[in-house]
């Protein structure tokens, strides 16, 4: 398992990942062209002043996906209101157009899912076999 999967906190080891998606209000076409980039540029500003690490993203028209990971005391609603704050702010005050379409950038809901190197189905196994393992010993 490489390395770079791993953060180091004080007393742990850990790999936590979010995968995150949210729109713009109504779902309007808007993150394209310009918006788009400077949207990209925000994110990762925004992922290095928190420690996280972004693995993967892609701004559509109409959504963001973000797969990043973050430190073991990240809350994915703190996560996904660091991103969507900031890039709410800047966005609006740098493409004047944006405060066209609704009185706020984003719409208030989103997707979140952890996201681990381990699937599900081999954690389960493992803790259901414990026994198994220590009565083969």
């Amino acid at each position: 398992m490489p390395e770079r999967w791993f953060r180091h906190p004080p007393g742990g080891v850990c790999s936590l990942g979010l995968y995150v998606v949210w729109c713009p209000k109504y779902r309007c076409r808007v993150l394209g062209g310009r918006v788009a980039c400077r949207l990209d540029e925000l994110l990762r500003q925004i992922a290095v002043e928190h420690g996280w690490q972004i693995v993967a993203r892609d701004v559509m028209p109409d959504h963001v996906h973000l797969f990043v990971r973050v430190g073991p005391s990240d809350a994915p609603a703190s996560v996904v209101r660091a991103f969507k704050g900031r890039t709410a702010r800047v966005l609006r005050e740098e493409f004047l157009n944006l405060r066209d379409h609704a009185k706020v950038l984003w719409s208030p809901s989103y997707f979140a899912a952890s996201v681990g190197y381990v699937s599900e189905t081999a954690v389960r196994r493992y803790i259901e076999h414990q026994w198994d393992a220590v009565l083969a010993s």
